[in-house]
């Protein structure tokens, strides 16, 4: 392998992927912001999901607005539905792991809430069923996806699709444009 060439490449990729990002996601990123503004405002709250490194994102993400992005300020109402171990071996053991998200998101959520379903595929099921219930009780269905939005299409709005195959490259931007609504959230709020 010459490992020179894939450092290069990488980077070519990634900047590819930004640009495409940049072009294709203004335009529901500000209906997101928007959202998440008025459902902090009105003492709502904004609950992320997703698996894998998804689920990731979405510990981090809110805990970046339960704690803080770049300064002190009072903590904003987030959560991640990944981290309950209890909550989440009971609802797999005991409805399927396909009802992971949407249980909790019944459970907890209530009418003017943000959910940000996040997927690079926009297949995953258990993603799939918390929106579709958020729909149905006045949650705000948002979520980042990738590829070409997947069965998430009709199901989220807001909707941040990352126009890319890669999952690497997908999760990139969807962390980078996690982080810009937490600074945004923290300058406004």
């Amino acid at each position: 392998m010459d490992l020179s060439h894939f450092f290069q490449s990488q980077f070519d990729h990634h900047r590819q992927t930004v640009e495409a990002t940049r072009a294709a996601v203004e335009e529901p990123f500000t209906r997101l912001v928007e959202a998440c503004l008025q459902a902090i405002g009105r003492g709502n709250k904004i609950m992320f999901f997703g698996n894998g490194g998804s689920a990731s994102d979405s510990q981090h993400l809110a805990t970046e607005l339960v704690v803080r992005f770049k300064k002190n300020r009072d903590p904003m109402a987030a959560m991640a539905l990944t981290t309950d171990t209890s909550a989440l071996t009971a609802i797999g053991n005991d409805f399927g792991f396909d009802d992971l998200f949407v249980r909790q998101l019944h459970a907890l959520g209530r009418e003017g809430d943000v959910a940000i379903g996040i997927s690079t595929s926009g297949n995953s099921e258990n993603v799939i069923r918390a929106l579709k219930k958020a729909r149905e009780i006045g949650i705000t269905p948002a979520a980042f996806g990738g590829r070409d939005g997947g069965r998430m299409t009709d199901l989220a709005d807001p909707f941040l699709v990352v126009p890319a195959e890669d999952t690497a490259r997908i999760q990139e931007m969807h962390i980078l444009l996690g982080h810009m609504l937490c600074d945004v959230l923290e300058q406004e709020l």
